[in-house]
């Protein structure tokens, strides 16, 4: 089982390398899925993503099942309960594609670098009140605060 995901999350990150500039849904990759158009992504949402795009992104990031469930703001009973039935509800699925954003956007930051991009996703930020990108990314307006602190950090604005 762990190889298996190894193999998955290397396989996800290779896709990502690829396509990562490709159009404006390249971190859809890092869930499992292809770089899908917007209008196609989105009835994916709107129907519910697989489980399994949670545990896609959950061995991207590295992160434990409750962390990730907590950062798209999932009870571990639903939680319990979507991986039983394999599927995410419409809300969830955009939560879950949020994380998976602002994760690629830190990717992309560390060209690639995934222990680079984990180990800053988890790192208490001054700009961001002296939280972490993981932390501020529970919610929309946070993320969007993470992906502004990035394209700072892209163009050398260092705060």
């Amino acid at each position: 089982m762990v190889e298996a995901t190894v193999g998955r999350v290397k396989a996800d990150l290779a896709a990502f390398g690829r396509e990562r500039g490709g159009g404006p849904h390249s971190h859809v990759i890092l869930l499992g899925l292809r770089n899908l158009e917007t209008a196609a992504l989105l009835k994916k949402v709107e129907a519910g993503l697989p489980y399994s795009a949670f545990e896609r992104l959950r061995g991207t990031m590295d992160l434990s099942i409750e962390s990730l469930a907590r950062l798209i703001q999932l009870p571990a009973r639903t939680l319990a309960r979507r991986r039983e039935a394999g599927r995410l509800t419409p809300d969830e699925s955009d939560r879950l594609v949020r994380v998976s954003r602002v994760f690629g956007m830190t990717l992309a930051l560390f060209e690639g670098d995934v222990e680079a991009a984990r180990a800053w996703f988890a790192t208490p930020a001054p700009a961001l009140g002296d939280r972490t990108p993981l932390d501020v990314s529970t919610t929309e307006i946070g993320a969007r605060e993470v992906e502004n602190l990035i394209g700072r950090l892209e163009h050398g604005v260092f705060t």
